[in-house]
């Protein structure tokens, strides 16, 4: 009778997860121990990829049938064999070797009079470590999310805290089986009005366009989700863009994948597996950085896909015809500073916005924006800030528009200025010539 309810105490003992480690506490490899964020959603551990003996501390979705991770902390120092430790060490955390040798640390300097620290997985997926007596996120003194590695989840930010000067971006793996940092970098740009760009190297590859108020003009498809709320946040403390879902059943993630693109991917739990809702560069053309060279945009729908700005012509026509584009286009008719007026391109993707002024203060409408425009004999066009509510505040360039593209929908007003001569004219249903 004792054997049996030993064996039955055992085969159905309740399941018993923790989601923090204390200081006098550790994992190991050899114990096999994780930690479990509240709600099973995530958990933290040890993990060795398929084809190789390295080992490394990361997170994953739990209750996934497919093992997704989402960060991982010692990407770039992996073990070398299947002996490692994670534990606190002197208010910090350390991940050791074979060798006791540190591979990785939180590498926080503070003083030795505050409380015992302890490090716990949220809900969210974000591992932090804390004072043991201080829940307050404020008060994290250090957490994954401001080290991310390939992936954005939801409530993460990337961005810059302008406080610390610390700047989180996206690195994909070297490959599918090699969580090491990869050669593609997903980086906000915060200069002007912020925008993100994907490089490689010293060669920038894609650009998301400005935010609107509403989306990145080059990413329209990324606010077609109800399940998801996007905020983008520019003010003295942080430059940062986050997401957080309105449905937690439902698992959603931006990624960097090994192939350098940058991905919105869903979980469908019908089919076991990621679905991939929109995925940048979506194409191989209108996409790619600068294809088009300055004064000219990118369509799909035409061919050849560049075409020149109305009142520009190709710079070099011979090399425009063999569909060398990189030369863009010039003008028909140079700018004067009186008399001048405007194209209206719709849907597009707004030129890059190294040169151009920002006025966020401008009031509703285009009109204030078209006059700032107007008395500055070296603009060359101007949008809204932020298209939401008739759109306000005024970006003026004052150079020329390079890496612009449009689309079937979505997409922003953009009021290219051009000579008296090369605005387009049409009669209305009266008869009366308008521009």
């Amino acid at each position: 009778t004792f054997l049996l309810v030993f064996f039955v105490l055992i085969l159905f003992r309740p399941a018993f997860s923790i989601n923090a480690l204390s200081a006098t506490e550790s994992l190991t490899i050899s114990n096999n121990r994780t930690l479990v964020s509240p709600g099973d959603v995530f958990e933290l551990g040890f993990f060795i990829t398929n084809s190789s003996s390295r080992w490394y501390l990361g997170i994953w979705y739990k209750k996934l049938s497919e093992r997704t991770y989402v960060w991982v902390a010692n990407r770039d120092s992996p073990l070398s064999n299947a002996i490692g430790t994670l534990k606190i060490s002197d208010n910090n955390l350390v991940l050791l070797d074979h060798s006791n040798k540190s591979v990785w640390s939180t590498n926080l300097t503070r003083g030795n009079e505050r409380s015992p620290v302890v490090a716990e997985l949220l809900a969210n997926g974000n591992f932090v470590m804390r004072d043991s007596n201080n829940n307050d996120a404020s008060g994290f003194l250090w957490q994954s999310f401001d080290s991310p590695t390939d992936t954005l989840l939801p409530e993460m930010k990337l961005g810059y805290d302008l406080k610390t000067g610390l700047n989180r971006f996206l690195t994909p793996w070297r490959s599918s089986d090699d969580p090491s940092s990869g050669d593609f970098l997903y980086e906000l740009e915060a200069r002007r009005l912020p925008e993100f760009y994907l490089s490689s190297g010293i060669f920038r590859l894609y650009r998301s366009g400005p935010w609107n108020g509403i989306r990145f003009s080059g990413i329209p498809d990324d606010q077609k989700l109800s399940y998801m709320v996007y905020n983008f946040t520019e003010n003295s403390e942080e430059v940062a863009y986050t997401f957080r879902m309105t449905n937690n059943s439902i698992y959603s993630k931006l990624t960097v994948s090994v192939s350098g693109k940058f991905e919105r991917q869903t979980w469908n739990p019908t089919l076991g597996m990621w679905n991939v809702f929109w995925s940048f560069p979506s194409d191989s053309q209108c996409d790619t950085y600068r294809i088009c060279g300055p004064y000219s945009y990118c369509d799909v729908s035409t061919s050849p896909i560049c075409n020149c700005i109305q009142g520009f012509n190709p710079s070099n026509v011979q090399q425009w015809d063999q569909r060398s584009w990189s030369g863009g286009c010039i003008r028909r008719t140079q700018l004067s500073c009186s008399g001048n007026g405007f194209a209206r391109m719709k849907n597009m993707k707004l030129p890059e916005i190294r040169m151009a002024i920002v006025d966020r203060s401008i009031g509703i409408g285009v009109k204030e924006c078209e006059k700032r425009c107007l008395s500055d004999c070296n603009c060359t066009a101007f949008a809204n800030v932020d298209i939401r509510n008739g759109g306000t505040g005024c970006v003026i360039w004052t150079g020329r528009l390079d890496d612009m593209r449009n689309y079937a929908s979505d997409g922003q007003d953009l009021y290219v200025k051009l000579a008296a001569a090369d605005i387009v004219k049409k009669r209305n249903p009266n008869g009366k010539i308008i521009s």
